[in-house]
């Protein structure tokens, strides 16, 4: 599963805005807009994303 998807599902299960995904999770508002239009983000911010999202699995739930 790509980042992005693993992204999108987060944002759709949490109801969260992605402007504040995007903030919280690597200090970058825009990140979800710019994945969603071709960003490849380096593997470091790929392990920040992934890492955030399973320290807030809970969140999703």
């Amino acid at each position: 599963m790509t980042v992005l998807r693993k992204v999108e599902r987060y944002l759709r299960v949490t109801d969260m805005p992605e402007t504040k995904f995007g903030r919280l999770a690597v200090r970058d508002p825009r990140l979800v807009r710019d994945l969603r239009n071709g960003r490849e983000p380096r593997a470091r911010m790929v392990a920040r994303i992934e890492a955030f999202i399973a320290a807030n699995q809970g969140d999703a739930r």
